[in-house]
């Protein structure tokens, strides 16, 4: 019987681990993704793999007009891509830093002047766990691939582990050793890099 199988892509880990494999000049191929990693994961499995889908998971920040074209692009482009689900969380902004003598925020940089806002992403590690979990505990999934190297994910997997369930890493090494070390199997992102570009 064919292991039931979906992928998690957190966006921005596997966007920034890209570049810093690649350069900014790289562009992956988002239908052949989910391919070429379920090709890698059946041969590490060793058995029939059902490919259920992928979910990317990506923060925007509203404010930000590159975040703007990001999101359409997540909406009216991946998200049409066959088998491709997103999930899209708005980065909230983050408290100004302080000063460490009289607490005071630091909304201008005391040099320039210009304004200092920083947004926080939260709910994307969240929401990544949460599917996972939930799909494993309604008995639809039996090998997640996790598409980060974020060791914030290292608990989750241990759960799914001891429920019986397989997660199988996907990252650029030698980042997340960590997390690939927690899973089942991992697959090295780096060295077959071309199997997905455009």
């Amino acid at each position: 019987m064919p292991l039931r199988t979906r992928i998690f892509i957190d966006f921005w880990n596997f966007q920034i681990s890209l570049i810093e494999a690649t350069s900014t000049q790289y562009r992956p191929d988002w239908k052949k993704i989910p391919q070429w990693i379920m090709a890698e994961a059946q041969n590490v499995i060793g058995q029939p793999l059902t490919y259920d889908g992928t979910q990317v998971y990506i923060s925007y920040d509203p404010a930000n007009r590159k975040d703007t074209g990001l999101r359409d692009f997540a909406l009216n482009t991946l998200d049409r891509f066959p088998g491709i689900q997103v999930t899209l969380t708005e980065r909230k902004p983050k408290n100004a830093p302080t000063c460490p003598q009289c607490h005071s925020a630091i909304t201008a940089c005391p040099k320039c002047g210009s304004t200092m806002i920083r947004t926080l992403e939260k709910g994307v590690d969240t929401g990544i766990v949460t599917d996972m979990l939930k799909l494993a505990w309604e008995s639809v999934l039996d090998v997640a691939v996790l598409v980060s190297s974020d060791r914030d994910f290292i608990p989750a997997v241990g759960v799914l582990s001891a429920k019986g369930d397989k997660v199988i890493n996907a990252h650029f090494s030698p980042g997340g050793v960590n997390l690939a070390r927690t899973c089942w199997a991992s697959i090295d992102l780096r060295s077959r890099i071309n199997a997905f570009a455009r």
